[in-house]
Formats: C-alpha cells, structure tokens, sequence
C-alpha cells in the first residue's frame, strides 16, 4: 500500500513539475516523437487584445486573464461573439472566479446523510436558503465576474443561463440558482437535462419541509416534460440523492422512481444502487436484509463502467462508495451469505477499481472481521493467508478478531504466527495487543514444543518493553504484562529469564504485586531446572513484598528442595 501511494505522490509531483515549468520541457527527445506523452503548452501563443486572444485563455483556464482581456475589448467597443462570452461564462462558473490550479480540488464535501428525525417529524433542521446564503467556505461571491459579465451582455441564450445556474449550484448560491431559473423560464428559453439534473439537487438546499422537496422536485420534472427534455440516468440519480433527503416521503418514492428508469429503459449505476441503500437502510433493527438480496441480485451478473460522479472512480470521486456502504450493513446484519455474495460481484470484471486503496483497505479489513466472527476457523486461516499482506494490511481490530477465532476455536498454537505477522505491521508496541496475545499464551498449559514457540514470543514482547537504543520508548509494565511473561518463560524452562524479567529486577522496581500463580508456577520451574538458588530469592521476594503466601512457599520450597545448612 506505501508503495502504491508512493507512486502514485511521485506522478502528482511529475504533473505539478512539468505543468509549473514548462520550459524547462520544450525539447523533444523521443524520436518518433509522440505528441500525447509531451507536456501540454499552457503559455499564452497569441499577443495583443483580440476575441482569439480571448478564445486561447479561456482554453488555457486562465481565469483572470481571460476576465482582464474581455473587459480590455469592452472597453474597446471590439464585439465579442456569444459564443465565445458562453465559454467564458463556463470557465467562470465551473472555477467559482478563482484562479485554476491544477489538481484543485472543492474543499469540503456534500452531507448525504439524512437527517434524523422521529417517525412523525416532518421537518429538516433548519439551514439558510434566502438570498443566496451560502455556507461560510463557499466561493461564489456577491456580484461576482460571472454575474458582472452576465449583465453586461448584449444577448443571452439558454446556454447563459444554464451555466450560470450550474455555477450557482456547484457553489452552493442554491436560491440564486432557483432565481435564475425563473428567469430563464420568463424569458421563454429551455433548460438542459444537465441544468435540470443540478437542479434537482440543489431540492433539499431550497425547501425545508420533506414533502415541499418532493414537490419542488415533482415541479422539474414536470417542466422537463412539457419541455420535451428526456431524462438520463443522472437525473434519476438526482432524484433519488434528493430523495435520500426527504424522510419517510423519500422511502415511499425511491420504488416508483426505479420502476420509472426501469420504463424508460434506464440501466442503473452504482450510484442508483448506493442511494437506495441509504434511502432504506435504518440499521440492523430493522432487519432490512431483503432489501440487500434484490440489489445483489441485480449487480452480481454485471461488470460496471463509471457513469455518475458518485459511482466512484480511480480517483475517488465518491466519498460513499456502493461497495463499503454495503459490505458495513452486511457486518451489521452479521449476514455472511450476503458478505459472499457482495465479495463476489466485487472481484468481478474491473469492479474493484471503483475503489481507492483507502477504500479497499476499508472493505477487506470489514470483510475479515465479518469472517472472524461468522465462519470456521479453517475458512478464516485461508481467507487470512490468501489476502492479508497481498490484499489488505489487517488492522490491529483484524488481528484482535483473529485472535477471538483462534480462541473460540482452540487453535492457539497458530498464535507464533500471527506474531510474526504483528511485528512485520509494526504493531509490536500496542498494548491492547501485547496484553491479548500474553493473555492467551499465558491462560494454560500447553505442550512444550507449544510453550517453547510461546516463549520466543514473550522474549520479543520483553523486547518491546525493554528496547535497546534510544530511539524507542520503553513501554511501561504492567503487573498483569509481568505475570504472563513470568509464566511463559517459566513453562518454558527459562528459569534465568523468568527471574530476571518478572521478580527481583522488576517488581521491586515498579512496585507490583505478582499473582499466586506466577510465585507457584516459577517454583515449580526451579524445581524442575533444580535451581534452589532462585527458589530462595522466591520465597524472599515474597516475604518482602508482604505477600501472604510467603509462609506457604517456604514451606513447600523446603519440603522440595535439598538445601544446605547455609541455604536453610
């Protein structure tokens, strides 16, 4: 995954090099020469004030000097073309007036939530919708270079007012968008299928009542009608991304609404799909697995291309992408067939590009979880050995999950394995892991070949709280940390290091109690490793720490041990 991202950081540098300083590449070395893999010319070839100056700044998105150049031949009394006013127009309104920087993208992202609200709650929170409100990040400005030019010109036809409401839309002025619907409506011009689409958007920014958004959004639909413009799939998509807004009236509608796309001969896309999810999806409660079936059903045969902006691309247009919604209701509803099923119409054709690497990461690490918990502990390990470090890095959840499996299941001899596994994702110093994993090892006696690979493992854990540079922190111990590694070693035979790391060097240090059990079980190593040396700084560890068994340790220590008058 670094590695990816690293090349993928490594083409946007490439672009923003050459895109920023172009002469420094106005050589052609590749012979033949192949035009399309040459970096684009982004200066200025045409001199002096003219329309063609113009027509090349607004192709080159220079934004400020096509606005000083247009109105240099206003002033100049030179005719402009409506043509070529239009282009400006669009340039204008699809960058807000701001400067074009490539690779910019719109800061902050459309809420597509719905709003909770009680079952007979019929009214949105409120938000500001007069006067061309917009939220505070918003870049269409009052009076604007668009709305300037706008005025100014001397003819205006559909395609001038249609862009500008796009524009008004794309940066949030939703009510001056609306008003400059009106306007091309009393000036007996036709809206496009893609005004109408921002449109009907822009329903749940203009209305606060649910039902007056479906009526509003009924009101476009039926002047897309008498205007004769023929929906396409984004304007269902439109509606039902309003729709998803729009409460309990949106949850009646959503069907209809398929079922007039199905008419029309309208395939839907994964963001068809998506909304729906999120139109019908109120959690697990509800137990709406059904609806799941019928989505799968009709995406499982098919191999998607993108065709809406919220299908989700390489380039992660989407922010709630179909595949992760779905897969967290099937974790949700615990529904593994469901998962499966979902897992295989992700890996047909070129599905899966629809996600980004953060969005994959997400998907597998769900997916995996959903395993842990439903299926076999075989299905698991498979599933674990053919994807994690390939197919995704487990999260430290995935690996806790593991761990939950191997213990529900009796396996903890895989346990060293997944260790490994741990230390390679760099996750050797968390806590909450370290303490699962000892927990484990440490519950119960194993076979020795079992406790010796234990062993390795609390050896590396001791690592970890006992790093040998500075370059680490140590982690802090834990009597419970102490206890379990105390145990292991001791199992294992390691009577040296079991002393070392849990009794005299270090309950003393940080002040802990060790449990009954640690003190048995290390006398019980010393006995067999006959060690009565390490027996008898045991027995006076635990008479200076005050520990009630101390008499019942001497006790057993001198019925166990031959001591010597001088051990005695």
């Amino acid at each position: 995954r670094l590695y990816s991202l690293s090349k993928e950081s490594g083409r946007n540098a490439a672009k923003y090099i050459i895109k920023h300083f172009p002469q420094y590449f106005d050589k052609t070395f590749a012979e033949p020469n192949v035009p399309c893999l040459m970096p684009e010319t982004l200066k200025p070839q045409i001199e002096g004030v003219s329309e063609e100056a113009l027509k090349e700044r607004i192709h080159l998105r220079r934004v400020k000097e096509s606005v000083d150049l247009f109105d240099q031949l206003v002033q100049a009394g030179t005719p402009i073309s409506l043509e070529t006013t239009n282009s400006l127009l669009d340039l204008l309104c699809f960058y807000g007036d701001e400067e074009f920087t490539p690779g910019k993208e719109k800061e902050g992202k459309e809420d597509l939530e719905e709003p909770e609200a009680n079952a007979s709650e019929q009214k949105a929170p409120k938000r500001q919708f007069q006067g061309g409100s917009q939220s505070p990040g918003s870049r269409w400005r009052e009076n604007n270079n668009a709305e300037r030019i706008f005025k100014i010109m001397p003819e205006r036809n559909a395609h001038s007012y249609c862009t500008m409401i796009r524009g008004m839309v794309k940066h949030e002025a939703f009510a001056k968008a609306y008003g400059m619907y009106v306007d091309l409506l009393n000036e007996r011009h036709k809206a496009d299928v893609h005004t109408f689409n921002t449109l009907i958007t822009a329903v749940p920014y203009l209305k606060e009542r649910f039902l007056e958004r479906w009526e509003l959004a009924k009101v476009f639909l039926n002047h897309m009608a008498q205007q004769e413009v023929q929906p396409n799939l984004l304007t269902f998509n439109a509606l039902l991304k309003t729709l998803r807004k729009c409460g309990a009236v949106g949850r009646s509608m959503a069907l209809p609404v398929l079922k007039e796309m199905e008419a029309l001969d309208i395939e839907p896309s994964l963001a068809t799909y998506e909304h729906l999810l999120f139109i019908f999806y109120r959690g697990a409660d509800l137990h709406p697995s059904g609806i799941f079936s019928e989505v799968l059903d009709d995406v499982e045969s098919r191999s998607f291309t993108p065709q809406d902006p919220d299908d989700g691309t390489d380039f992660n247009l989407s922010d709630s992408l179909h595949w992760l919604s779905l897969n967290e209701k099937c974790c949700d509803l615990k529904d593994i067939k469901l998962a499966y099923r979902l897992n295989k119409v992700m890996e047909k054709g070129d599905n899966w590009k629809f996600m980004s690497l953060d969005r994959l990461q997400a998907y597998w690490s769900k997916f995996f979880s959903l395993l842990c918990m439903m299926e076999q502990i075989d299905v698991v390990l498979k599933w674990y050995k053919e994807t994690s470090l390939s197919l995704f890095y487990p999260t430290p959840k995935n690996i806790l999950d593991l761990l939950q499996a191997l213990d529900a299941a009796n396996q903890l001899e895989a346990i060293p394995s997944v260790w490994e596994d741990v230390k390679q994702l760099g996750f050797n110093r968390r806590p909450d892991l370290l303490e699962e994993l000892l927990s484990l090892m440490s519950r119960e006696q194993h076979p020795k070949e079992i406790q010796v690979s234990f062993a390795k493992c609390a050896e590396d854990i001791k690592a970890a709280h006992e790093p040998p540079g500075r370059e680490l922190s140590p982690l802090e111990w834990t009597s419970s940390t102490l206890g379990h590694v105390a145990l292991l070693f001791s199992r294992a035979g390691r009577t040296q290091d079991a002393w070392y790391v849990n009794m005299m060097e270090r309950f003393k240090q940080i002040n802990r109690i060790p449990t009954d059990q640690v003190m048995d079980e290390f006398l019980t190593c010393a006995k067999l490793t006959n060690c009565p040396d390490e027996a008898i700084k045991l027995v006076k560890l635990a008479a200076s720490l005050g520990l009630p068994s101390s008499q019942r340790l001497k006790s057993r220590m001198e019925k166990e041990f031959e001591l010597s008058e001088k051990q005695r």
